[in-house]
């Protein structure tokens, strides 16, 4: 739009050019020319500096979030969450990097930097007596780096550590996207010993028929229905559904977003079964979530309301 996106031909047309393969990517058919979305504006160039930078330094930090199970109120694992720790020292949020790194190839190597941190703390709590199983979540793009399972073998031997202390979260809309491909990724994944667990789920587009081919032994039910179910029935019905689907074909089933006491209590009922959510926690450094611990250890019974 002139004169908002230039003041000249070849600067609209080259906005244009942007915003053309932004709609592309998103499927959704438009898209409308931000700066944000230009990879070569002088602001988005800076990030992606900083990102690389922040990536070679290792200035990337991860939070851990618990996740409890309904039944006994035992602590089951943690999800490792990155944040970025910038040089003036405020923690930028996932969701305004990754999504730039996934754009650029910088993916690759934050996926490995986060996959080492994960892995490397797993060895330190083990040294404290404290084994947990590490969640970390793969993005589209990982799921179609053929290298990543090589390298996670890799790492687990630097770090002597046993697959099994290890769970790959990967969604649905990944894995939709050129499906062929992220499948056999996903398999040599699994091939390593290391669980995965479907993310977000009802939130894409696979079909049961692709789902059950996958070597998956988890599955994730998006916030979105978790955090309204306690106050709506229907997407108390879609959480309930999901949990009898989990459970017929043999995964466990987590509930994510679990905010409050009465949200706790349905999905109790519902029989599913971890919850994990503000309710319990939120996200924090590891020295944090051990305070968090205190006298806990996951052998020993943690309800919420003691909390």
């Amino acid at each position: 739009m002139y004169p908002a996106h230039g003041e000249d031909a070849t600067s609209l047309l080259r906005h244009a050019d942007v915003a053309m393969y932004v709609a592309k990517r998103s499927g959704d058919g438009y898209a409308v020319y931000t700066a944000e979305l230009d990879q070569h504006s002088p602001q988005r160039l800076a990030l992606l500096g900083e990102l690389r930078q922040a990536i070679d330094r290792n200035d990337l930090v991860l939070h851990y979030q618990p996740k409890v199970a309904l039944d006994t109120g035992r602590l089951v694992g943690v999800e490792a969450l990155v944040r970025w720790r910038r040089a003036d020292g405020v923690l930028v949020a996932p969701d305004q990097f990754i999504p730039l790194a996934e754009q650029t190839g910088l993916i690759r190597p934050l996926t490995r930097r986060v996959l080492d941190q994960a892995l490397r703390q797993t060895w330190a709590w083990r040294q404290a007596g404290l084994e947990l199983t590490v969640a970390v979540n793969l993005s589209m793009r990982d799921l179609h780096d053929p290298e990543l399972p090589a390298a996670l073998e890799h790492m687990l031997r630097k770090w002597e550590a046993t697959p099994d202390c290890l769970l790959l979260e990967i969604t649905e809309s990944g894995l939709m996207s050129e499906p062929t491909r992220a499948l056999e990724t996903a398999v040599r994944l699994a091939s390593t010993g290391v669980r995965l667990a479907i993310d977000d789920f009802g939130t894409g587009y696979s079909s049961l028929a692709y789902l059950k081919r996958l070597p998956v032994a988890e599955l994730k039910i998006d916030k979105s229905f978790v955090g309204t179910m306690a106050r709506d029935e229907g997407d108390a019905t879609i959480v309930r559904s999901t949990i009898g689907l989990a459970h017929d074909l043999g995964l466990s089933v987590v509930a994510e977003g679990v905010e409050d006491q009465a949200t706790w209590d349905l999905l109790g009922l519902l029989g599913c079964d971890v919850a994990q959510g503000y309710y319990l926690s939120q996200p924090t450094p590891a020295s944090e979530f051990v305070q968090w611990l205190g006298p806990r250890s996951p052998q020993n019974r943690w309800l919420p309301a003691a909390a």
